[in-house]
């Protein structure tokens, strides 16, 4: 994974304490909150979408209770490097939650995250059902974990 240039009216990484992360989804979005200083994030429940669009007001609710500095939202980008149509999307989503919370956002390659949680799951000897068991939010959390990562290079 490698963090993909900065945008939304953007402090510097390196000055921004509290971020949210989304695992960008058409039906449901992984979320994670988590603190640059240590470097971790922890997943929260998953939101659910329709078509790519979240309720608003749950994710205002995040906000409010988190009072995140900036957003991570994942960029799923093809194995090659090259964008597509959910790149568009998820770019899109991060503009809006820069549009609506006046915050920064920066994009992450999501590439392999949700494949990777899954692996974890089932490696701890997880229910491999991820329709019932979403790991949407163990991938935002790896998202974010990458993105603390690559921001302190």
């Amino acid at each position: 994974m490698a963090a993909t240039p900065s945008q939304g009216n953007n402090p510097k990484p390196n000055t921004v304490n509290t971020v949210l992360g989304f695992d960008f989804g058409t039906t449901r979005m992984g979320v994670a909150i988590g603190q640059s200083i240590t470097g971790s994030a922890t997943p929260l429940a998953p939101l659910k979408a329709k078509e790519g669009i979240p309720n608003w007001d749950d994710i205002s609710k995040l906000v409010d209770e988190w009072q995140p500095d900036a957003f991570v939202v994942g960029l799923p980008l093809d194995m090659n490097g090259a964008e597509n149509e959910m790149c568009q999307r998820a770019r899109k989503f991060a503009k809006r939650l820069h549009g609506r919370f006046n915050r920064p956002y920066h994009m992450m390659d999501e590439r392999l995250s949700s494949y990777e949680a899954k692996g974890q799951i089932i490696a701890r000897g997880g229910n491999r059902n991820f329709k019932e068991n979403s790991v949407d939010g163990l991938a935002a959390q790896m998202i974010l974990e990458t993105w603390f990562m690559e921001s302190a290079e």
